[in-house]
């Protein structure tokens, strides 16, 4: 090949490229939908938390439009604005949104290959499959073990409170939530009470805390099969070590000498190990990839959800002793014994945790991707197949039309009658329809113990350290507070 020729391919090439980008970039002009110009800078150096940023265009764009377009770097994305377009994306017409678009690697990150990734009929089949593990009747088998993890984060408390009257406590949440799913998912004590530095508290830390590649992220979300081709893997490589291994050694263990604990790895052996022919069992990739999900995603929402709890309960002394008051009564009425039976019965402590996830959604934003040309309800604009779809959760529940004074901590908007009141959609910290969060029966349950027993016995203030308001850590894709939580706490 001469030289001539080779310069005329990669002139060919670059022009192909600059042509395909600026096609993308008049995505939302051509089809008329109101939208902001791309901004790279940024994407790539954030001022503000993604959910202020996202909060901002909704305001900007409601009433305009059911949705609004945007760009990730060059990626075009839609803005779910109108509650009822909504509804047809998580339940009415839920057979165009049911994939998410996120970035998965079977084959270089096999843990990245999990429930909340996968897409089409993979993601179906295994829903299917591990849809009876969540169930109220799982709930309550495993009850005993999140009870004997959350005695021990009590003991804990008494005895970090005998010495200080003020510290740092969304790590110690993060802990107790650690222990939790440690003990439910493989059933290992971490113990990260008294040893904060336990492997499992290290490699969680990892996955939240240590620096994100912001760039990769970037290809990742807007070049999907490039970065695959590119083998980038969204798990680090130590972190998925870690998980392996642990998933390995753990079901060795339990079929070596035939252990039973009633815990997510027992469910989960059931199904790798089923006799029943015309079953479809789990590979141990797959079974890996949903225990590293349910631990990762699971101990970090219901921790900074804890946190939210507390830093608001600290600020509103009445919610906090009427909840008090509430576990009080409960086990008044159940021999002083915070039974399964008991804890379903504390529903103000429900709503105080629903308002939480109003006002902080863990996950402030959820994703779909449009798997055929869809026609948007009550319009003649059509959404072509692939197109990315955000949900801005933060920005609709802190909506003053559907919930006035957003910034008020109040718990009775979650009353029967109040949500009855309002629109379906108003409310979906867990997503909504068949692609709700499978462990939510799960979260609520850990969160609801985590609160019956820090009130039961302490009463939380604000202290020489505490910050009011507290600010968002913009580094943190989960909505996590900048600098932790810091209270002043006194027994009861």
């Amino acid at each position: 090949m001469d030289v001539v020729t080779l310069l005329l391919i990669v002139a060919s090439l670059i022009a192909y490229a600059i042509f395909k980008v600026r096609k993308q970039l008049r995505f939302w002009k051509d089809l008329g939908i109101p939208h902001n110009e791309p901004n790279f800078s940024r994407n790539l150096r954030p001022t503000t938390h993604m959910a202020q940023r996202l909060q901002s265009y909704y305001h900007k764009y409601k009433g305009q439009f059911p949705m609004a377009g945007m760009y990730l770097f060059t990626k075009p994305v839609g803005l779910v604005i109108d509650l009822d377009l909504l509804k047809c994306i998580y339940v009415k017409d839920f057979q165009y949104f049911h994939d998410r678009g996120m970035y998965y690697n079977e084959r270089d990150d096999p843990l990245s290959a999990h429930l909340f990734n996968l897409e089409g009929a993979k993601w179906r089949n295994l829903r299917t499959k591990i849809s009876p593990t969540f169930t109220s009747g799982k709930m309550k088998m495993m009850y005993p073990t999140m009870i004997a993890a959350g005695m021990q984060f009590s003991d804990y408390m008494n005895e970090k409170v005998a010495v200080e009257s003020e510290f740092e406590l969304k790590d110690l949440l993060a802990r107790f939530t650690t222990d939790v799913i440690g003990m439910c998912a493989f059933g290992i004590e971490c113990n990260t009470m008294k040893d904060p530095n336990a492997q499992f508290r290290l490699m969680a830390r990892k996955q939240f805390e240590s620096p994100r590649n912001r760039f990769k992220d970037l290809v990742c979300s807007a070049f999907p099969k490039f970065a695959r081709l590119l083998r980038l893997k969204s798990t680090d490589s130590d972190l998925s070590d870690f998980f392996l291994n642990v998933v390995r050694q753990t079901i060795d263990f339990r079929l070596k000498n035939d252990v039973q604990r009633n815990d997510f790895m027992d469910l989960m052996l059931g199904m790798m190990k089923t006799e029943n022919p015309e079953q479809d069992v789990l590979t141990f990739k797959e079974v890996a990839a949903q225990a590293f999900v349910f631990f990762i995603a699971g101990f970090e929402t219901s921790s900074t959800t804890l946190t939210w709890a507390l830093y608001e309960l600290s600020i509103n002394q009445d919610i906090q002793e009427k909840a008090r008051q509430t576990v009080k009564e409960v086990l008044e009425k159940n021999n002083n014994t915070l039974s399964y039976e008991a804890i379903l019965q504390m529903n103000y402590l429900d709503q105080i945790i629903n308002e939480t996830l109003r006002k902080y959604p863990p996950l402030h934003v959820n994703f779909r991707k449009v798997v055929n040309d869809y026609q948007i309800p009550n319009t003649t604009t059509i959404l072509p197949a692939g197109t990315s779809v955000m949900v801005p959760t933060y920005a609709i529940q802190h909506d003053t039309d559907v919930f006035p004074d957003p910034e008020r901590f109040d718990p009775d908007r979650f009353t029967a009658e109040n949500i009855q009141s309002r629109h379906p959609m108003a409310w979906t910290p867990f997503g909504e329809g068949p692609r709700i969060c499978i462990g939510m029966r799960f979260g609520m349950m850990q969160t609801r113990i985590g609160l019956a027993l820090l009130l039961k016995s302490f009463r939380f203030s604000q202290g020489a350290k505490s910050t009011v308001p507290l600010e968002f850590n913009r580094k943190s894709f989960i909505l996590a507070p900048e600098g932790g939580l810091w209270l002043k706490v006194e027994k009861v």
